[in-house]
């Protein structure tokens, strides 16, 4: 599935008098994404989800629909905005910055940019009539904007780290630094793996035990193959059985572990407190100095366990234009009307639910 109109191709879209023009980048085409991935390192409120790399994971894995939005100005990127449209019978019509991404929306260094890519974002989402517009952003991008709309549900968790251990483990609380260290006592360790297979196993093993819809193995190793030595995939065993596993990005001084997941055994042998702090250990060698724990809805599991390592919770500024639909979109785990879904999904056979899942988790972004 083509990722862009074969009728705009690489033509600007749109001008304005400052002599900026909006462009969309060609998929696969090498040199465009690297111009694109040169200004994302460069930006500083871009983030690793602006990758160029998401507009051929989303199209190959998806078949989704993709927009990657740049602006020129002077033979220079100066802003960009890649969209997705997801088109679903349940779970609704949607254009999103970026979908299956924890952010997204506007990344710019000029403001002449911001305006721009805003107007084709708003353009394109009313010519697909979707229901909603969605950015995903860090901060408020149209604070005291009417016609944008923000729901607080995520928080992310980020800490400075050194490249001291010591240091490190000392500024975990007393209690969870007590299971990183049963963790090593229980004598795990952590191997690098080049492939998803065992990843897989942990991960699916794991969101089928919260009743969560499991992504296809081929997302994993369509992520793994676009960015490289950007993602790693490190696995916790002990005497050679997989515990748990984690599935992390490197991004200019960040390491950001995005999926995760342990078998039933990570909890008698505290393999997913072990499994993060070697994480830690080894990100803060390579150079890392944040450690960026990723979103967690409020009231959640996950959310209380990056408390208990002393990461102080963010919200997201998630913001929504409506279009078609009267209402914001609220397809996530804690409504309620998706208990019932929950329950039974954890009843089901595991080698049934990893083949359901990813038919789901399609249109859900």
């Amino acid at each position: 599935m083509s990722s862009i109109t074969d009728a705009v191709q690489d033509r600007p879209t749109t001008s304005s008098g400052a002599g900026a023009t909006v462009h969309l980048l060609r998929a696969g085409d090498a040199r465009a994404m690297a111009r694109w991935d040169a200004f994302v390192a460069a930006c500083p409120e871009a983030t690793f989800f602006h990758r160029a790399g998401w507009q051929t994971i989303i199209d190959r894995v998806y078949g989704h629909k993709t927009w990657f939005y740049y602006v020129e100005q002077d033979g220079q990127i100066v802003g960009v905005l890649p969209l997705a449209e997801i088109k679903s019978r349940l779970f609704g019509h949607s254009l999103g910055s970026l979908p299956f991404c924890v952010l997204g929306g506007v990344a710019a260094t000029s403001d002449v940019a911001r305006p721009l890519l805003d107007a084709a974002a708003d353009k394109l989402a009313a010519s697909l009539k979707v229901g909603h517009l969605e950015y995903r952003n860090l901060l408020p991008a149209h604070a005291g904007d009417p016609a944008w709309h923000q729901k607080e549900l995520y928080v992310t968790f980020r800490k400075a780290i050194t490249a001291d251990d010591d240091e490190n483990m000392n500024a975990i609380p007393r209690k969870q630094r007590a299971m990183v260290r049963k963790g090593i006592k229980c004598g795990l360790s952590a191997e690098i793996d080049q492939g998803v297979d065992r990843f897989f196993i942990a991960y699916a093993t794991s969101v089928h035990r919260l009743g969560t819809p499991v992504f296809p193995k081929k997302y994993f190793a369509v992520i793994k193959e676009v960015f490289g030595e950007e993602c790693e995939i490190r696995i916790i065993v002990k005497d050679g059985a997989i515990v748990a596993g984690v599935l992390s990005f490197y991004f200019r001084d960040e390491v950001l572990p995005y999926y995760g997941g342990g078998m039933p055994a990570a909890r008698e042998f505290a393999g997913n407190d072990f499994m993060y702090w070697n994480l830690m250990q080894a990100a803060a060698a390579r150079g890392a100095r944040i450690f960026d724990f990723g979103r967690s809805k409020l009231g959640t599991g996950a959310f209380d366990f990056k408390k208990n390592w002393g990461f102080s919770p963010t919200p997201l500024a998630y913001e929504y234009r409506l279009y078609e639909s009267t209402e914001l979109p609220d397809n996530n785990p804690l409504n309620p009307k998706y208990q019932l879904f929950i329950k039974l999904w954890k009843k089901m056979p595991l080698a049934l639910a990893n083949v359901l899942g990813p038919h789901i988790v399609k249109s859900l972004g």
